[in-house]
């Protein structure tokens, strides 16, 4: 995951922090199995009549029934697996093949230029579907220094994410061993598809 250096939170639109609060919760369901209280927390989550608050609804409700010991389970098998898992969560992977590729090397520029780490005691290649969703949340709310303006934020979310985030939570929500997270990959995908909708429009 990144790390920010920043303490103050500056000033953001309420619909910015909406939005930055679903990519950081999404980067940290995505980082590991939830524990109890992540658990709770997201049994807690209301949705509208919306695409996307249905999927949250029906996220919330599935959430109330798991354990935190089936989840993990279900984490590993769809991330970790024996040798892999059913997933490769990765940028490189979904649009080369192969993991470590040059969407990673890419990223590191764009990282580096805006002030994001790698944190110390994480291992993953940084080009992971939770530590980008937690990367877009942080540059959003200004982690790494102020907000990042929405062409900013759009420039990162079209080389980095838009190219293949839709097809992981797609497969997410496909996925033979997806329960709780085949309810985490319809929020995911609506999401995206909201995001994409919403920049395209904001550049036209």
């Amino acid at each position: 995951m990144s790390e920010a250096v920043m303490s103050d939170r500056p000033e953001i639109a309420e619909e910015d922090g909406l939005r930055a609060d679903l990519y950081d919760y999404l980067g940290l369901i995505l980082s590991g199995p939830p524990d109890q209280s992540l658990l709770t927390q997201t049994a807690r989550l209301h949705g509208d009549e919306s695409n996307l608050g249905t999927a949250i609804a029906a996220l919330a409700r599935i959430a109330s029934l798991s354990k935190p010991s089936t989840v993990e389970s279900e984490f590993n098998a769809l991330f970790i697996g024996v040798g892999r898992g059913e997933l490769l969560p990765y940028a490189s992977y979904y649009l080369t093949g192969f993991l470590n590729e040059k969407p990673l090397a890419s990223l590191r520029r764009d990282m580096a230029a805006r002030g994001m780490t790698r944190a110390e005691n994480v291992y993953e290649p940084e080009d992971n579907i939770a530590s980008l969703m937690e990367m877009m949340g942080g540059m959003i709310r200004g982690r790494f220094g102020k907000p990042a303006t929405l062409a900013d934020q759009q420039t990162f979310y079209a080389k980095h994410i838009g190219p293949w985030a839709g097809h992981f939570y797609t497969d997410l929500e496909a996925a033979k061993n997806s329960v709780l997270y085949a309810s985490v990959g319809a929020v995911g995908r609506v999401f995206m598809e909201i995001e994409a909708e919403g920049f395209r429009m904001s550049a036209g």
